[in-house]
């Protein structure tokens, strides 16, 4: 009879039966109750109320009872704790008990009751059963140091659990070592500043000797604390390698991947010259290879860290291409993992091979499969560069099969190329413009423009092409639209005499019938390039392009050598750092790589060298899809050939005149140029009317010059962005931005009657804010605002309003009236505009606040992609309020630590390390707000980026 039957009891007034059975004198009576109990336990009835009656049944020597009794005091201890503490004397006696699993049994059940005031009973017990002379009850107690560190840590450390623990570490048992290591770990994780695993070479040669004899979770738990220790130097470093070798064979997937973590990061130290390194990376592969052969699932976990071993330390697999190739039966998230590596694997000695694959992938019925599979081919044609042709050619019988999708992600592709070997296969450009009809998708079509505008010259009718996209200009995507515009430019420069209507068609469309500022404002900077220097319109946007490298979704070097030291772990699989995803961050440890040393700067052969560019280089990205502003900045405008240099930002786009001709030149004479006298004149309805009239309305809005200029010195001011389109509000467009200027903070706005109605009586009024931000003063429109009138404003704001905290923090909520109706909408203010000119800290005040916040509130941050020295960012925050407080140099890191203050008096400190030669900065914010930190860390973002 098995104990299913005491789950079918549908009996009522069971409690009173049940009390009676437990205070039985029979034996097997009382264990029968006791069954009954916890079964009705397990499906979620209340049986809290026999607790008592419960726990006299503790009082026995028979073990399966005692494990039912101990069970249940786990679940309900918590809610009756004072019931709990009956049961404290019976732990006592057990710990003392001739039988260890017994022992062992109440060390375990002690751990898990999670009452505080129990807590100081346990320690006596647990004391002795750390100390026992059964290795059973001391692994388990080892186990149980760290539940009650998480219950109560200052307890424990008081009554020196922890360095009892530390002495485990040299314990006779694998398993007793491997506990206390997992327990040291669990509690170091918590308490990141406490050296608790203080590792020396006589601990670590007693981990590795219990290593071997250890079950597969303790060799994890002593692997993963291996992978934290780094070596003295290299000797250590291979004498350790070659004692972790063996767990690479283990049957267990976990095991391997952890021993692969610690051979990949204990590499690092090791000279490539050394024979022993030839053998290591030899060792590595039939391991990694063998996950493989594992179910779907661990297959995709087993690729994802592949992926990332592979970026490392391509060498190590570069023989192994065909374990990677893809079944017919492979779920897809395993299919396009393997996709990936195997472009990562591809050379000049396996192209064949891949191309053969690639292209028998090509005609499978998964379209996302055969979509990535076609981008492989033109990904591989980059990255080997004597398989170009053999790769254009097959893309080429691709697109003869006339399958559309197939045919869009070939063109994508071959665009590509065109920019990796240029002038190179322009004879295919015929076949392409034979399926141009069949393009319906923005990317392969925008593409498709480009290649027609870049090739303009050798195509007979590039312009016949491209005017067929301009009839349906207005339904095209905006990608698509901003290539049209470019690649017309392009035409017009090279064939000018056939070609000026079209021009002037696409810059009339682009400026004044489009709503998108991006479009808009890209329009107006070649109409007045055009108009102005018809010869230095052709140096830019004629210029030579950057040709694109190869790898351009590899994971930067900083954080592969991060997420390395996190294989197996799910870092490694979502490739992000645990700080991307472990909620609060607290206990989250930024690990790196071993410091190379000194013998290790030999150079690499060819063979063995990385697959991606050399470190120094930085490779030029292609802009990803929808990427619109790297699309203006990096496939259309090359760098002028003289002038100042192109600015990123349309605050700088305004601020800096693109060919030093200054901007009155816009306003007088067209100089001559290749179309003679009357080279580019827009047509009437491209010429916005008021053209003539004063800065601050029409052309000027479109360079920033108000809220560009003006400000320079002053905070940053981001450009100015629509905040109410007109078609929501019945003809009134409203754009703005907020600045901050000698103490006094506006909100500047431009307001645009798009309606056939003059607008009058405007009033604005703001909603409750987290800042209290409110209208210093009323809205003044002096004039009506006639139809197709533009009129700014700034409006003066203060921080005395209604407080009210908003989600997210810096949302503003405004409410707009005039003679027509009352319109809403909502904008986030940066919140550098908050920032107080009185912020700077004294040195002694700015230590004192930064030890006195808690720990937990510190919150940090990475800023990518900021090639500044400590001097130029130190003066750049500075005119925005952050003032830098002191500045030290710590092995070559410069450590800047600077203040600020918002408008409500909370401030914030922070600390900003530079790497001379890296451009990522490493930004740590304490504040007594920490929900602030994440607005502050966006705004030293934006200014030190604009």
């Amino acid at each position: 009879m098995t104990d299913s039957k005491y789950f079918t009891t549908t009996k009522k007034g069971e409690i009173f039966e049940l009390k009676a059975e437990l205070n039985s004198d029979k034996k097997e009576k009382k264990k029968e109750a006791v069954k009954k109990v916890i079964a009705s336990m397990t499906v979620g009835k209340d049986v809290s109320a026999l607790f008592p009656d419960v726990v006299n049944c503790m009082q026995t020597d028979n073990l399966e009872l005692k494990k039912l009794v101990y069970l249940y005091l786990m679940n309900y201890a918590k809610s009756q704790p004072d019931m709990a503490i009956m049961a404290v004397n019976t732990f006592v006696k057990d710990c003392e008990d001739p039988n260890p699993l017994i022992r062992a049994l109440a060390v375990r059940t002690m751990g898990c009751i999670r009452v505080d005031k129990i807590t100081e009973y346990l320690c006596e017990p647990l004391r002795k059963c750390l100390k026992d002379e059964d290795p059973y009850v001391r692994k388990t107690a080892a186990v149980c140091v760290a539940k009650l560190h998480d219950i109560n840590a200052q307890l424990v450390e008081d009554q020196g659990f922890l360095d009892t623990l530390k002495d485990l570490i040299s314990d006779s048992n694998p398993m007793v070592v491997a506990n206390a290591v997992a327990a040291l770990s669990e509690i170091a994780e918590s308490h990141p500043s406490s050296n608790l695993l203080d590792l020396n070479p006589q601990s670590i040669n007693k981990l590795l000797t219990a290593l071997n004899e250890c079950t597969e979770w303790g060799q994890i738990f002593i692997l993963d604390c291996l992978a934290n220790y780094t070596p003295k130097d290299d000797r250590e470093a291979q004498s350790i390698c070659e004692r972790v070798t063996p767990r690479l064979s283990h049957a267990n997937s976990a095991v391997v991947l952890s021993a692969v973590k610690v051979l990949m990061k204990f590499m690092e130290m090791l000279s490539k010259d050394l024979d022993y390194y030839g053998t290591l990376l030899k060792k590595l592969a039939p391991p990694l290879v063998t996950l493989l052969s594992a179910e779907p699932e661990l297959q995709y976990v087993a690729l994802r860290n592949i992926n990332l071993i592979v970026q490392k330390r391509p060498e190590i697999l570069k023989h192994e291409m065909k374990v990677f190739f893809v079944k017919y039966n492979d779920p897809i998230y395993v299919k396009l993992e393997k996709l990936d590596i195997m472009i990562r694997l591809a050379s000049q000695a396996n192209i064949a091979q891949v191309l053969a694959e690639l292209k028998e992938y090509a005609t499978e019925v998964d379209v996302d499969f055969v979509r990535k599979a076609v981008r492989a081919i033109g990904r591989c044609a980059i990255k080997v560069e004597q398989s170009a042709e053999r790769c254009v050619s097959t893309l080429l019988d691709l697109i003869q099969t006339k399958v559309n999708y197939v045919v869009q992600e070939a063109i994508v592709v071959i665009k590509d190329i065109f920019r990796k070997y240029p002038n190179k296969y322009e004879s295919v450009i015929a076949t392409l413009c034979e399926n141009l009809d069949s393009l319906d998708e923005p990317e392969a079509r925008a593409a498709m423009i480009w290649i027609v505008g870049e090739y303009a010259e050798r195509i007979d009718n590039a312009d016949e092409l491209l005017e067929s996209f301009l009839e349906g200009f207005h339904d095209e995507s905006t990608q698509v639209q901003l290539q049209l515009l470019t690649a017309i430019v392009k035409l017009f420069l090279k064939k000018p005499t056939e070609t000026q209507e079209l021009v002037q068609q696409v810059l009339s469309l682009a400026t004044q019938d489009s709503d998108n500022p991006d479009l808009r404002d890209r329009g107006y900077i070649y109409w007045r390039l055009l108009s102005t220097d018809p010869v230095a319109a052709k140096e830019v946007v004629l210029a030579e392009k950057p040709l694109i490298s190869e790898e351009t979704d590899l994971i930067e070097p900083t954080l592969l050598d991060e997420l390395i030291c996190y294989i197996g772990t799910l870092a490694s699989v979502y490739h992000k750092p645990p700080s991307a995803f472990v909620e609060g961050g607290r206990g989250v440890v930024h690990k790196s790589l071993p410091p190379r040393t000194a013998s290790n700067e030999s150079t690499e052969s060819p063979e063995t060298a990385p697959a991606g560019p050399p470190s120094g280089e930085q490779p030029d990205v292609i802009p990803a899809q929808g990427d619109l502003l790297g699309d203006l900045l990096n496939l259309d405008l090359g760098p002028p050939v003289s002038g100042p240099p192109l600015a990123t930002s349309s605050v700088q786009m305004g601020a800096v005149d693109l060919l030093g001709g200054g901007l009155d030149s816009l306003m007088g004479d067209e100089p001559e140029g290749i179309g003679g006298p009357n080279f580019v004149t827009p047509p009437a309805a491209a010429v916005p009317a008021n053209l003539g009239a004063p800065m601050g309305s029409g052309l000027s809005d479109l360079f920033d010059l108000t809220s560009g200029v003006g400000t320079l010195s002053g905070s940053y001011v981001a450009p100015k962005a629509v905040w109410l389109p007109a078609m929501k509000a019945k003809g009134l467009e409203i754009s703005g931005t907020f600045t901050r200027q000698v103490g006094s903070i506006s909100m500047d706005l431009q307001l645009t009657n798009k309606a056939l109605q003059v607008m009058t009586d405007f009033a604005i009024q703001f909603n409750r804010n987290s800042f209290g931000l409110a209208p210093a003063a009323p809205l003044q429109v002096h004039a009506p605002l006639s139809p197709n009138q533009t009129v700014e404003i700034s409006l003066p704001l203060n921080t005395v309003g209604s407080v009210m905290k908003m989600e997210p923090l810096n949302n503003l909520q405004v409410a707009v009236k005039n003679n027509i109706d009352v319109f809403y909408f909502s904008t986030l203010y940066p919140l550098h505009i908050l920032f107080v000119e009185d912020g700077k800290m004294e040195r002694q005040m700015f230590l004192a606040t930064w030890k006195d916040i808690p720990n937990e509130n510190e919150a940090q941050f990475q800023i990518r992609d900021c090639p500044l020295n400590a001097e130029a960012v130190s003066s750049r925050l500075q005119s925005s309020n952050i003032f830098t407080v002191a500045k030290r140099n710590v092995e070559g890191q410069d450590m800047l630590y600077q203040s600020l203050k918002l408008t409500n008096g909370i401030w914030v400190l922070a600390e900003l390390r530079l790497q001379p030669g890296n451009p990522n900065l490493m930004l740590s914010l304490k504040c007594r707000a920490p929900e602030v930190s994440q607005h502050v860390y966006q705004a030293y973002e934006t200014i030190l980026k604009n």
